[in-house]
């Protein structure tokens, strides 16, 4: 609960140090007094958006300080141990406001930014503003009311997981639809290359090979003379031929060599030159033999070559690289028919999440159907007890399996109303009056307030609209609820004030040049002396008095 807040410099308020304590708190105060000021200044450190006018006159910062006392199982509890914050009894929030706008959050003393004191908020308190029925109009907001009240946070999350899981495998799929004639004249294309390249069935390092045998073949008449001139001159020829040299030379030097051995290296070697001459010679006899002038052969492996060239063109490629672009466009074509059977499997995936979120959808719906039959009995019952005693209310719920997906489900929510016998029951914003949503509203609160697990609960002038009996019915409720929960109501009825365990009084002053709100706790006696000031205006008189102490004692 919420035990202690500081406020400094804090718009009309120089310095306040309020106690709260458990039960139903009051703040009254004359019109004007500030009475809202401690919801304004602990929203800031539940998050609100900082404004450089909340700055008091002449001062270079505002700052608020909240303190809470956290129970060990509580849900805050649990958030600061999550966060890693030192998460002892107390929770403290503090926020600093420069007089440029600018400005700085705390938890238990950490830096932080002000998304986590935002995210950390709904643990700690529920605040309910002036304007609450004006929200109630809202089809959203009836849902939200719906959801809080039915406690089934676990089936929301699974709605939102299903729809997420489902919008993404949708995603993908009508991703790959709005390529999908891309894809397939893509498919239609790779098909037809490598058919072509499947029928020439060139392999790896043919080209080279047709360029080599090309190469011979259309030279061979070359290749023939020049092999009959090497043979000759090494070998076959009538004069001079090398061979004949060499053997001439080393029979000359081998007699030579009896008369000085340092020729002995030398016969060596022209003797491993004529065996080399032999071995070239028999080389040249058999290429000879081999090379064939085939005029035929020659043809066909010029249309060949001239095929594989012509392709390579086409492919914008060098010939010698046309067998890899064959398996590169294979690998392609089997990626796109992959990506085919992906689709498939896309399509069956998306129908499997869509049935999937639907089911979540629908077991959400009966979860809200059971809540709304409850919580319109219990909003029906405290209508009637805050003088609408022929007041009925309905809560709505409609599912349509067909409707467009949401993060929340596939509802329609509405509130409906009647407040007078005969009068059919129609939408809320079609029914009641001012006073009339003022209270309705002021019900759904309190009744959806009791299956929340926050600690505090903060109303800020919930019974405008409200006086005479039913005020004083406004009272036993909030006290009621502050028997279970801490209750802390801005109100200006004191029929309301008299419920309240504890009250604060917020006062304004000024000297001619500053102004200054404060807020005391009140006594007993000081109470009366509110109370009275309440029913009877600025003079507090005997009867007035007496007044007050009767409603304190009721």
């Amino acid at each position: 609960m919420l035990f202690q807040l500081t406020i400094r410099n804090f718009a009309v308020v120089k310095s306040l140090d309020i106690e709260f304590h458990s039960g139903m708190t009051a703040i009254t105060g004359e019109t004007g007094a500030g009475k809202s000021i401690a919801l304004d200044a602990l929203s800031l450190c539940l998050g609100s958006r900082a404004d450089a006018n909340w700055v008091r006159p002449g001062q270079e910062k505002a700052e608020i300080t909240a303190v809470f006392a956290l129970e060990d199982a509580s849900p805050a509890h649990q958030w600061l141990a999550d966060n890693e914050f030192d998460a002892d009894d107390d929770c403290v929030l503090r926020r600093v406001i420069q007089r440029d706008g600018r400005s700085k959050a705390w938890i238990n003393g950490t830096p932080v930014p002000v998304s986590q004191q935002k995210s950390l908020a709904p643990l700690l308190v529920n605040i309910h503003g002036q304007h609450e029925h004006q929200l109630l109009l809202k089809d959203e907001h009836q849902l939200t009311l719906l959801d809080s009240y039915a406690r089934h946070q676990h089936l929301l999350d699974k709605v939102q997981q299903d729809y997420k899981n489902w919008a993404s495998v949708e995603k993908q799929y009508q991703s790959y639809q709005q390529q999908k004639e891309e894809l397939e004249a893509q498919r239609q294309l790779l098909e037809y290359q490598v058919n072509e390249l499947n029928e020439f069935a060139l392999e790896d390092g043919e080209f080279d090979e047709l360029e080599q045998k090309h190469k011979r073949l259309s030279n061979s008449k070359v290749l023939l003379e020049a092999g009959v001139f090497a043979l000759n001159a090494l070998y076959e020829g009538e004069h001079n031929n090398a061979s004949s040299l060499v053997q001439s030379a080393s029979q000359r030097l081998a007699e030579a060599e009896e008369m000085d051995t340092a020729l002995s290296p030398v016969t060596q070697l022209l003797e491993q030159a004529k065996v080399h001459i032999e071995e070239a010679a028999l080389e040249l006899r058999q290429y000879q033999d081999d090379l064939e002038l085939d005029p035929g052969e020659l043809q066909i492996i010029e249309d060949r070559l001239s095929a594989a060239i012509h392709l390579a063109k086409k492919h914008q490629i060098p010939g010698s690289e046309l067998s890899q672009q064959h398996k590169k466009l294979i690998d392609e074509l089997d990626n796109l028919e992959q990506a085919g059977e992906q689709a498939e499997k896309l399509d069956e995936d998306r129908q499997q999440a869509r049935k999937v979120y639907r089911e979540s959808a629908l077991k959400l719906s009966a979860s809200r159907e059971q809540a709304a039959a409850e919580l319109s009995q219990q909003i029906s019952s405290s209508m009637q007890e805050l003088n609408m005693p022929h007041g009925r209310f309905v809560i709505q719920v409609e599912h349509d399996t067909s409707a467009r997906a949401t993060r929340l489900g596939t509802d329609e929510v509405e509130f409906l109303v009647t407040t007078n016998p005969g009068q059919p029951i129609q939408a809320l914003n079609k029914v009641a009056s001012g006073g009339e949503l003022s209270r309705i509203s002021l019900a759904i609160q309190v009744m959806t307030a009791t299956q929340k697990t926050v600690p505090t609960m903060m109303f800020d002038e919930v019974d405008v609209g409200v006086s005479g009996p039913t005020a004083s019915i406004v009272g036993s409720m909030l006290q009621a609820l502050g028997n279970t929960s801490q209750v802390i109501c801005v109100t200006h009825l004191p029929q309301v004030a008299a419920k309240a365990h504890q009250q604060l009084q917020v006062s304004k002053s000024t000297d001619g040049a500053e102004t200054e709100t404060s807020v005391v706790a009140l006594s007993k006696e000081q109470r009366v002396i509110e109370l009275a000031r309440l029913l009877g205006g600025d003079k507090v008189t005997d009867m007035a008095k007496a007044n007050a102490r009767e409603l304190l004692a009721s």
